[in-house]
């Protein structure tokens, strides 16, 4: 795994679904801190904190 993004802090917006929720996971997968925010349910953001 590509870990590009250790030690690096993001803020994802729009982070329940689409665009939002690809970026943050990827972010996550390179090694990132993501803190996150969405407006849907609170099942889809708990499944993105998971």
């Amino acid at each position: 795994m590509n870990q590009t993004l250790a030690g690096k802090v993001a803020l994802i917006t729009g982070a329940s679904k689409g665009i939002g929720r690809a970026i943050a996971t990827l972010f996550a997968q390179q090694g990132a801190q993501v803190a996150f925010t969405y407006l849907s349910s609170v099942e889809k953001g708990q499944a993105l904190e998971a």
